[in-house]
């Protein structure tokens, strides 16, 4: 079991509003979870990766991916007070559920450095 975060690397963020907007993703991703799920992915250690995309037109691809594999998955939008423009769309969080089903959506992706 592992949760995904998708970072768009375009908007350039600094490493703390990268983080936060990670925290959110995964946050939004969780409550929307089924329970036994969630119950399986605490139980092996709630493993998330974060991997990046360069652009928002990727980001909504892999959204649709993520959809038509029906996965659970959560938009993050910033709320403006500090780096980027209110409703700037910075990530998208998959999961949790089986690391085979998400990696058939994130598999290509690299990770976030």
């Amino acid at each position: 079991m592992k949760q995904v975060i998708i970072v768009r690397k375009d908007l350039k963020m600094s490493k703390g509003k990268t983080a936060a907007q990670c925290c959110h993703g995964c946050l939004g991703a969780f409550k929307k979870s089924d329970s036994n799920k969630i119950k399986k992915w605490e139980n092996e250690g709630e493993k998330k990766v974060i991997v990046k995309v360069n652009s928002l037109e990727e980001l909504f691809e892999i959204k649709e991916i993520a959809k038509k594999n029906n996965l659970t998955n959560y938009i993050v939008k910033d709320a403006g007070r500090t780096e980027l423009p209110i409703s700037t769309i910075t990530c998208l969080a998959i999961g949790p559920d089986e690391d085979k089903i998400i990696d058939k959506v994130t598999k290509d992706l690299k990770l976030l450095s």
